[in-house]
């Protein structure tokens, strides 16, 4: 069966991947809209970038709009200021939070409306060049046909799809991680995780998704743990950084399953940072459907060499779970209620959880048949 595989335009990566970008950069348009947060700012990520432009004779003005996940009045305050500022293309400069506002700033920058009418549809058409330049190594969405972006009167995270959203370019240099704290290391990295991982054990993995993501799996538990307590170790900065590079690509066109189904409503009732959210989830969700991919989850225990070659796929894949749960354990993720959220609270918002979680189609994607009442066992079991 033939498959489709789709990535960003072009990529630079590694050390000194913004300076070789430039030339490409300048060739986009005349004047940037940078997207933005203000904790980029105040580091200096954003003179960087801006000074990059200014050498290439490239305008731009900064939109430093993007407070926290991105939502609707985001992006539409995104758009006041590319048609305020008259900008011809746009350009991320953060975690996935910039960039998928990005992505979507373009949508309405072309279309019109708002973000929110394009739930549940798919994005077609033209959209500005958009250049991707993540400082976390974790989302991936420098490299997916994909943003999520929260619809504030529905309380629902949207996952938005579309070839159009796929960025031009992708900088990943890794100097832009060098700063990001353990706690954001730690739940990016176990993202990106979660992407590899799912995207390998997912019906809609094929060959060119396994190699990366059994790469990124490798690469992460080995470099993770160094970048969480050695946050200047250069060298594992830019390792993670590839490695959340390979796993976008990987879950951008093998998807995800159950993890990132069940994350998004927890994210988007509760405000937990879509990292946080995931790992939290992962071992119990890994735990529930490992039988029906064993052979899967058992490749991945033999990658990261928790589990010999000649162990039964079961022992194999149950020790990787074991291993992601060490990690996460490492990595000191809260459960939901060491997060903060009330046990009651939590319960009572499970069925609407388990409706926007199926809804998302993530679960789907799941080798094992997942019903309600199986997404309502996980959340149960989370919370306990």
């Amino acid at each position: 069966m033939a498959n489709q595989f789709i990535m960003p335009g072009q990529i630079f990566y590694g050390e000194g991947a913004l300076e070789q970008a430039a030339a490409s950069v300048a060739g986009f348009g005349r004047k940037a809209l940078v997207v933005t947060d203000s904790v980029m700012v105040r580091l200096g990520n954003i003179d960087t970038v801006t000074g990059m432009l200014e050498k290439t004779g490239v305008g731009f003005a900064v939109f430093d709009g993007v407070t926290g996940e991105p939502t609707d009045k985001m992006v539409e305050a995104g758009r006041k200021a590319w048609e305020r500022e008259n900008c011809d293309f746009l350009v991320a400069v953060g975690g996935g939070s910039p960039i998928d506002t990005m992505k979507a700033i373009g949508v309405v920058a072309m279309n019109g409306g708002s973000i929110n009418d394009w739930y549940g549809r798919e994005i077609t058409g033209s959209l500005p060049p958009m250049v991707a330049i993540p400082t976390t190594s974790g989302t991936g969405s420098e490299a997916t046909q994909f943003t999520i972006i929260t619809n504030t009167e529905a309380d629902i995270k949207m996952l938005l799809k579309g070839r159009p959203l796929m960025p031009d370019m992708a900088v990943d240099d890794p100097r832009f991680t060098m700063t990001a704290p353990p706690a954001i290391t730690a739940a990016t990295g176990l993202d990106a995780l979660c992407h590899a991982a799912e995207a390998y054990t997912s019906r809609k993995a094929q060959p060119m998704t396994d190699t990366l993501a059994l790469s990124a799996v490798k690469r992460i538990f080995e470099y993770l743990p160094i970048c969480y307590t050695k946050g200047e170790d250069v060298r594992a900065r830019t390792q993670m950084s590839l490695a959340a590079l390979e796993a976008g690509i990987a879950f951008n066109n093998a998807s995800v399953t159950v993890i990132h189904g069940m994350s998004r409503p927890i994210g988007a009732l509760f405000h937990v940072p879509h990292g946080v959210s995931n790992a939290m989830l992962l071992p119990a969700c890994f735990a529930y459907v490992y039988r029906e991919a064993a052979d899967r989850f058992a490749d991945l225990g033999r990658a990261v060499k928790v589990a010999g070659p000649a162990e039964p796929d079961l022992d194999a894949a149950e020790k990787f779970i074991r291993a992601c749960e060490e990690l996460c354990r490492f990595c000191h993720i809260p459960t939901p209620v060491e997060y903060g959220i009330g046990r009651v609270d939590f319960l009572e918002k499970i069925p609407k959880m388990t409706q926007d979680a199926l809804a998302s189609g993530s679960p789907a994607n799941t080798r094992k048949q997942l019903l309600a009442e199986d997404i309502e066992m996980i959340y149960r079991k989370v919370l306990s």
